[in-house]
């Protein structure tokens, strides 16, 4: 055996979605994300993007990790790792939250509801198997935790979603934004459970269903038989986002990051904020009390000129701050982006300079969202 031999390393097995060989039935254009094959677009992600915000568009979100964790004293085991207070959730509701490391950095986001078997937790594709680890080495032994693979998850966002989606399985409109329950899909005589949230991560309304994998496609044909819906793919779902000023896990979000820094210090319930007891809680409460070094901002850019992840943000000579997100966002009609500023710097209307290719381009400091949240909330307008 040569010595090349002896260190050649085995290829990476990429897997397949379950609706894999759907996708490229309806044209999609595949790329390698997460480990997965996954359609980035189908007929381009402009015209994706814009059927999306006005009609309804569904999204192929299989790869995340779909989580039940079961035994008594879940939540507040979770709750330790975690820094919202899910031990007051009822059932049915949810909580977008945090995995934390132990000095604070965030390991993860995570969407957690209080399901009738335990607590469901919607997890990153790209990291769900460490999470996973994570949890498995910090919550007590008789906390379960199940790996939902054999269940695709799909999501349907958008102003009509909920028109479509309620002729497929009706009662759906019934739920508010962060609310989820079990509904029957199919004939009578031999119905099928699925679990339906009102979420998602467009800015818009819409669905997350987390359906057996093997009726998935038979659910996927039936939503796209609605007159609102057509497939999107994750190039949509990236710009749909940022205008959205959601952040990107990996992107935006890091282990180096604490929720202050990440702009997340709304998923820091009130509860924990006086009693702590969370990984990284003196950090965190800290940077809550005295505010952060570096904040995640949202930034426009002057021209046409996309800023993309990793470039360099300047105030004068000194670097400042790095974009994490960047491109054009097709309902702003202009280059946006996100990335971490220095406090001093931070505020809203600040002028900064981001470095492309050797040039100087304008940015400025902007509220997020770019374009407003148009969620189903109880009590509201909408």
């Amino acid at each position: 055996m040569s010595e090349e031999d002896e260190f050649e390393l085995e290829p990476i097995e990429i897997l397949e979605l379950p609706l894999g060989a759907w996708h490229r039935d309806k044209g999609a254009r595949m790329v390698e994300f997460a480990g997965y094959q996954m359609p980035i677009q189908y007929e381009g992600i402009m015209a994706e993007h814009i059927w999306t915000r006005e009609n309804a568009g569904l999204f192929d979100v299989s790869h995340m990790g779909q989580l039940m964790l079961t035994g008594d004293g879940a939540a507040e085991a979770l709750e330790a790792l975690v820094p919202g207070d899910i031990s007051a959730l009822k059932e049915g509701k949810m909580r977008y939250s945090l995995l934390l490391a132990e000095d604070g950095g965030v390991l993860d986001d995570m969407m957690i509801t209080a399901a009738p078997m335990g607590l469901y937790v919607v997890v990153n594709g790209a990291v769900k198997w460490d999470d996973m680890g994570y949890l498995r080495e910090y919550l007590p032994d008789e906390i379960t935790i199940n790996n939902m693979e054999d269940r695709a998850l799909l999501a349907l966002q958008g102003p009509k979603a909920v028109d479509a989606l309620k002729r497929v399985v009706p009662g759906v409109d019934a739920l508010y934004f962060m609310e989820a329950g079990s509904f029957f899909w199919g004939p009578k005589t031999d119905p099928e459970p699925l679990w339906i949230s009102r979420s998602g991560y467009t800015g818009e309304d819409g669905f997350e269903i987390s359906v057996p994998a093997t009726h998935a496609q038979k659910l996927a044909d039936q939503l796209c038989a609605q007159p609102e819906v057509k497939p999107i793919g994750l190039g949509a779902r990236d710009s749909l986002r940022l205008e959205a000023g959601l952040p990107l896990y990996g992107h935006d979000m890091n282990p180096d990051v604490d929720p202050v820094q990440g702009n997340a210090a709304f998923a820091i319930s009130k509860r924990r904020r006086a009693e702590g007891g969370f990984a990284g809680s003196e950090r965190i409460l800290n940077a809550l009390a005295n505010g952060p070094a570096r904040k995640l901002v949202g930034l426009s850019v002057e021209g046409k000129m996309p800023v993309r992840e990793g470039a360099p943000i300047f105030a004068g000579a000194a670097q400042v701050g790095v974009i994490t997100s960047g491109g054009f966002g097709p309902s702003v009609g202009a280059p946006i982006a996100m990335g971490y500023v220095a406090a001093a710097h931070n505020a809203v209307g600040t002028a900064l300079e981001a470095e492309v290719r050797g040039k100087r381009v304008s940015v400025t400091v902007a509220n997020l969202p770019f374009i407003p949240h148009h969620y189903h909330r109880k009590g509201a307008n909408t």
